[in-house]
This record gives C-alpha cells, structure tokens and sequence, in this order.
C-alpha cells in the first residue's frame, strides 16, 4: 500500500489549508468525515479503514483521535500534526461553532458544542503532547506545524518529498483556487524519487 499521509492537527489548526495545499501536490484528500454520523463511536474504525483504501491524505475529525492506532495499522505513514496556540484555538472554536452541537464533537469531548464548554474542550486538546512523545523524534514520520510561522511549504515539501510550487502557500482559498491571479502552474516532482515515490503532476487553476 501506498505510503498514507495523515493530517492529525484538531479542527480549527489549519486543517482546510493543509488539505488544500495536499491536493495542489497532487494527493486525493478526504475529510472530515462522519461529522453527524449518531453511531460514529462504533463506525469510526470500519468508515477509517474503508476510506485509507480509497484515499491518500486524510484531515480533520476524526483522524487526530485515531493517530496512535493509525500509526500501528498502516506503518510507514506520513503524519502532519498542525498546532495553534490553545487560547486563539478555543476562540475560533466558539466563533465558528457556538453552541451548535455534532455528534463526531459530543464523541471526541463529551460536549458537543465549545461555547460553555471551554474547559472540557481544552484538556481533550491538549494531551498533543503525548502524540509528539508517541512518535519518538522519528522525525521521517512526523511533522509538527503551526501554519502561521514561516512558510509552510518549506517544512512540507522536504518531509513529503517533492518539490515546492511557485506559489505562497497563503496565496490559496478552499477549493484550491488562489486569490490572486488567473492561471498558476504548480508542478509536484518527487526529489530523488521521493519517500513517497509520486509521479510528477500539473494542476492548471482555472
């Protein structure tokens, strides 16, 4: 089986950039996934499993919950943990979703909603840390990013093994289209073949 990457950041870390960037690269992402399945505490393995046969990146819920197992299940992968400082985390969390309630995110922190539910909301996010410890500095399979440091794509492009585009990797919105400008070529090359041994693509942006 192909080498899989899993983007293990919780929502609200750039889980949407980091997808998309995956997908400019050439990679079939998919999440999230099974966000209002009511049995997702008992499907979550068998939809996970179904789906790492199908695709080759994989963000957002409920894979940040499922790292650990993922790493024993499919060795070999690629993961991406992206961070955020916990205080801007738990603002956006309650902008974006308020007290509106899910049951992929009453599953994950036994409250389905982060407004009133900050303290809850923050311990389930913070053992991150354990998931850095699990991996052991095995640095080829690991990669911790804040998004908001440096550019993301000369810490993302060398762990992948492929080339960087030509374009910032702030320069593009969900659904792969950069904000500015028509037509931009980005190419992928596997360098020296490349941990995960990809064939060059184009992706022309209309």
């Amino acid at each position: 089986m192909p080498r899989k990457i899993f983007c293990i950041g919780f929502h609200k870390t750039g889980t949407t950039s980091i997808g998309e960037a995956l997908r400019l690269l050439g990679y079939s992402v998919t999440g999230p996934n099974g966000v209002k399945d009511p049995r997702i505490a008992k499907s979550v393995l068998a939809m996970a499993d179904n789906l790492v046969g199908r695709f080759d990146a994989f963000k957002d819920n409920p894979w940040p919950v499922l790292c650990k197992g993922l790493d024993g299940r499919y060795p070999g992968s690629e993961f991406t943990l992206t961070v955020r400082p916990t205080d801007l985390w738990i603002r956006s969390q309650v902008h974006h979703f308020g007290t509106r309630e899910t049951p992929m995110r009453t599953w994950i922190y036994g409250k389905g909603c982060p407004e009133g539910n900050e303290g809850r909301h923050r311990a389930v996010r913070e053992p991150h840390r354990d998931v850095i410890a699990h991996f052991g500095g095995r640095s080829d399979d690991l990669l911790v990013m804040d998004l908001a440091q440096r550019d993301p794509w000369e810490r993302l492009c060398p762990f992948l093994g492929v080339e960087r585009p030509d374009f910032a990797f702030s320069s593009f919105e969900q659904g792969g289209r950069p904000v500015e400008g028509n037509t931009v070529p980005c190419e992928a090359r596997a360098i020296g073949g490349g941990k995960t041994g990809r064939i060059a693509r184009q992706h022309q942006v209309q």
